[in-house]
């Protein structure tokens, strides 16, 4: 049994690959800046992925990753908390606090995988998300 859930974790992470800004060949218009909540997420989809957007009005920045936590294989981080560790703009999974870098992925208690992070773009009050495939 265990395996089995080990393999259905792996299939569902591999869709979800970190896509640095020199790597974009697609820049998917995912909504109007103002279907976004200040300084909060929301979750939009992208072919079979799920991409929680953030809107970090603090810091005048927005950020996007996979919205899968890879904790607990739910799809909330879009609805986790969103914040500062040391100067790291960070999402605070809503289920068991897990944190996470809006900017590398990295885990931020250190014990999990990093997650997946896109970059964005703001072009005419519309937000772009930009991905490799």
């Amino acid at each position: 049994m265990e395996l089995i859930n080990t393999q259905n974790i792996e299939k569902a992470l591999e869709k979800y690959k970190t896509t640095k800004l020199q790597d974009v060949k697609v820049w998917f218009k995912a909504a109007s800046i103002h279907d976004f909540p200040t300084d909060g997420g929301a979750c939009v989809k992208y072919k079979n992925k799920q991409i929680a957007v953030f809107n970090f009005t603090r810091s005048n920045k927005w950020y996007a990753c996979q919205n899968i936590c890879p904790h607990k294989m739910e799809m909330v981080l879009s609805r986790g908390m969103i914040g500062d560790a040391k100067g790291t703009p960070k999402v605070a999974c809503p289920l068991h606090k897990k944190t996470f870098s809006l900017e590398s992925g990295e885990n931020l208690n250190g014990d999990l995988e990093a997650i997946a992070t896109y970059p964005v773009k703001i072009d005419q009050e519309n937000v772009y998300i930009g991905f490799s495939d």
